[in-house]
């Protein structure tokens, strides 16, 4: 008969970290909510124009491109402009939502002699200029910024923060070794590592492992495997993003970078 493995007595269980998780769990929730929420959507020249002539802009931005940055967790892409005004215009709505359209894409515009022309991309962009400066809205240009995106790159810190303290100064890792949860939570998108960490690989809420886990790691998961882990994650994250986009829109998915 195979007898079970036997044990030994892990590091003393932290039982104040039981709370910390569920507070983990939810700051990673509220910051994945708050970033949703206000991600850039995309939306048609004709909502831009009914937006802007009902007052619904409390700030706008002219661009001409996205920039993203891939490393933080909940990071919304940043507007960049270089030269004329447009072609994306870009509009933030009282309810804290970001909005954006290509105006390039729409040419059927009369000039009223407004605005100069050579200000702007295109007709399209020369349009919605036209309609800001009739609804009184010109003052309200400037850097349009995701509500809450400041409290949210706060929290992707903090939890970042918190997963290193305990990765470093914490209880041996037992399913993986610290290198592996290291990679895999810094690669996988979003966080999901950290969500997958604290799931997987608890050492604050066991009191005994295996011998074979403890010690050398001689069974636990390498880092080079956490590596590969996170890139696979990160592939497939985007895919099934993208997938989601064009089945349900920018509504439900929207897209990173605009």
């Amino acid at each position: 008969m195979r007898q079970n493995a036997p044990v030994v007595s892990a590091a003393p269980t932290w039982r104040w970290w039981g709370p910390l998780r569920v507070a983990l769990v939810l700051l990673w929730l509220l910051a994945a909510g708050t970033a949703w929420w206000a991600a850039p959507r995309e939306q048609s020249y004709d909502r831009a124009r009914a937006d802007v002539l009902d007052g619904r802009v409390s700030a706008y931005q002219w661009g001409d491109g996205w920039d993203v940055d891939p490393l933080p967790w909940f990071h919304a892409p940043t507007l960049h402009a270089s030269g004329t005004l447009g072609p994306l215009f870009v509009w933030r709505t009282p309810d804290g939502r970001v909005h954006w359209t290509d105006t390039g894409r729409f040419d059927q515009v009369t000039l009223g002699g407004t605005v100069e022309p050579a200000d702007y991309s295109g007709p399209g962009a020369v349009g919605i200029a036209q309609h800001l400066r009739a609804a009184g809205l010109e003052h309200r240009a400037g850097d349009v910024h995701p509500l809450g995106a400041a409290a949210v790159t706060g929290l992707g810190l903090l939890l970042s923060a918190v997963f290193l303290g305990v990765l470093v100064a914490g209880p041996a890792p037992v399913h993986g070794t610290r290198w592996f949860w290291f990679w895999l939570v810094a690669i996988a998108p979003y966080g999901l590592g950290l969500l997958f960490w604290l799931g997987r690989d608890r050492p604050w809420s066991r009191s005994t492992a295996p011998v074979g886990m403890l010690g050398g790691g001689e069974r636990r998961d390498r880092g080079a495997l956490g590596f590969g882990l996170g890139v696979l994650a990160a592939i497939l994250v985007g895919a099934v993003l993208l997938f989601l986009h064009d089945a349900l829109g920018d509504r439900w998915v929207p897209r990173s970078g605009g």
